[in-house]
Formats: C-alpha cells, structure tokens, sequence
C-alpha cells in the first residue's frame, strides 16, 4: 500500500484489515474522528505511535502535548503543514 492507496480506502468504513495501529490512527484523522485516531495512536507504545500522536496533538492544537510526543518519538516537533505532515507519516509508516 502506497499513500494514495491510503487515501482511497477512505471511501470505505473501517480502515484496511491488518493496518497498524499508527497507521489507523492516521486513516480515522483523515476520517475526521479525532478520537479514534488518538484512542490508536494511545494504543502504539513505540515511536511510530509516539510520531502519530504528536501529530494529532500538534493539530488539536495543544503544543506543549505534542513537544512531550514529539520528544517521546525522537523527533523534533514538524514545522510544515498538518497536511504535510500527515502525507510524510503516512509514507514513512507505510515504507515501514
């Protein structure tokens, strides 16, 4: 699966069988349930989780939150768009 195939099974009702949490997490943002995708992103103890849920932070917005995920995923904090960010996520998980 590539991004663009990502943003294609979006017409249907749940995400892909078998996608990883993070990467669910992104599909139910991009679905427009916030709380779906944090309730996945929650469920990642890895970084991958850690990067989402900065992200979902980050567009809350609450900074301060997304810094500690940020800093929890070993990244610094994104400075582009949340659209930016959640296409360079989606293609950095899915290279996996």
């Amino acid at each position: 699966m590539d991004p663009a195939a990502l943003r294609t099974s979006l017409q249907a009702a749940a995400p892909p069988a078998l996608l990883p949490l993070p990467l669910q997490a992104l599909w139910w943002d991009a679905k427009g349930d916030w709380d779906k995708a944090h309730e996945c992103a929650q469920a990642d103890p890895g970084a991958a989780g850690a990067a989402v849920h900065a992200y979902l932070h980050r567009k809350e917005p609450d900074p301060a939150n997304a810094r500690y995920w940020y800093n929890r995923a070993g990244r610094p904090p994104a400075t582009g768009s949340l659209e930016q960010e959640w296409d360079s996520l989606a293609a950095e998980l899915l290279a996996g």
